[in-house]
């Protein structure tokens, strides 16, 4: 696997790509990007290019060097499903994914319309996770019902970062759903009432429920550093994931 990471509900990052470009409100402050041009001059492997999309085959065989079970993150620099990566290296991660059954990866995309297009010549591996980006009503809500026509064992929401009341929603099909708020100089508000929603749904509907941070605004409203802001919710942290059961199969 690639790295180890700070992102508080994986284990470790594998990017066989990097770079990306932006297609929905969430990718305004994208942190992907900064990161990438501070590895850029930084002389960092990989990041000559910057943020500008680029192929790294070389990297594809990474996860099966690993033989301890481990939980991550494909592309956290990087969108799998974006246009301009060929079906073929595509298909090549996924069977990646297929030949590493000890690890468990999460696919997670803003592109939820090829991922289905893909999925219908390709059977999802069972240990892979397909998520997608659900920031907004407008661009984040229709994401949820294309991600229902994917046949996968887990299929999960990253509500971050939270722009705006979502109001009530469908979470059928659903199995995890992670929110949280924008980090960064540039962080836009996200308000305690929005939150409480995501959760309150989720309970609800009977979805486990993580809360990955506050980022720039705390739930009071003041604007501070990320990590004073914390990530307690009505008093606790919720690190809900899905079940065993959901998961036995394939870790």
């Amino acid at each position: 696997m690639s790295t180890q990471t700070s992102i508080e509900w994986t284990e470790q990052t594998w990017n066989p790509t990097v770079g990306c470009t932006k297609i929905s409100p969430g990718c305004q402050h994208c942190y992907a990007e900064t990161m990438a041009r501070r590895l850029k001059a930084m002389e960092v492997n990989g990041y000559e290019n910057g943020f500008k999309l680029t192929l790294l085959p070389e990297r594809l065989s990474d996860p099966l060097h690993r033989r301890k079970p481990t939980i991550c993150f494909v592309n956290s620099m990087s969108d799998l499903f974006h246009e301009d990566i060929p079906e073929s290296y595509i298909q090549q991660v996924f069977d990646v994914i297929k030949n590493a059954p000890q690890h468990t990866f999460q696919v997670l995309t803003k592109r939820a319309d090829r991922m289905v297009d893909f999925f219908k010549t390709y059977k999802a591996p069972v240990n892979a996770w397909l998520g997608v980006t659900a920031e907004n009503k407008h661009h984040g809500i229709p994401r949820i019902s294309i991600l229902r026509k994917v046949k996968a064992n887990v299929r999960f929401l990253s509500i971050e970062p939270l722009l705006e009341d979502l109001g009530e929603f469908d979470l059928s099909g659903i199995h995890w759903v992670i929110a949280g708020g924008e980090s960064g100089p540039k962080a836009r508000l996200m308000k305690l009432a929005w939150v409480l929603n995501i959760q309150y749904q989720c309970s609800k509907q009977k979805v486990p429920f993580f809360f990955k941070q506050w980022g720039g605004w705390g739930a009071d409203g003041l604007k501070r550093a990320k990590k004073s802001n914390g990530r307690m919710l009505l008093g606790r942290t919720w690190d809900e994931v899905p079940r065993l059961s959901e998961q036995a199969c394939f870790l």
